[in-house]
């Protein structure tokens, strides 16, 4: 199997952390393969802070995504519908399983150079 590294704002990794926000949304969806995130808490912090198992993957129109997740979005709808505008389709990975590191490590303990845009697939060799 395979692991991504998901670019995630400070604001809403702690409320990934704080067992608040149990979805992440993506435009779209990633390779199959896929059975873990690594959380990576963006700009000022710009750590590793922890990993989740994808669970459900929630794929369909907006509104049927935010149906089915807004109770642990850890997001508002006005955010969700700015974040989706102009797009039909939304994606939503369910967070489960949440380890959070006792230590936050640097991408370059992870062997990556530098923060991806959105996501960026993690080969095992270079697993956390």
């Amino acid at each position: 199997m395979c692991q991504m590294l998901l670019s995630i704002n400070p604001e809403y990794v702690a409320s990934i952390l704080q067992g608040k926000k149990l979805y992440e949304y993506r435009k779209f969806r990633c390779r199959n393969d896929v059975d873990k995130i690594i959380i990576y808490a963006t700009a000022p912090q710009k750590q590793v802070v922890g990993e989740a198992e994808i669970g459900d993957i929630v794929e369909d129109d907006i509104l049927t995504v935010w149906h089915q997740t807004k109770e642990y979005s850890g997001i508002t709808y006005k955010f969700f519908r700015q974040y989706y505008k102009g797009k039909k389709k939304a994606v939503a990975y369910q967070l489960k399983n949440l380890v959070i590191y006792d230590e936050p490590l640097t991408l370059e303990d992870i062997g990556i150079s530098c923060a991806p845009q959105s996501y960026r697939y993690v080969s095992m060799a270079t697993q956390v």
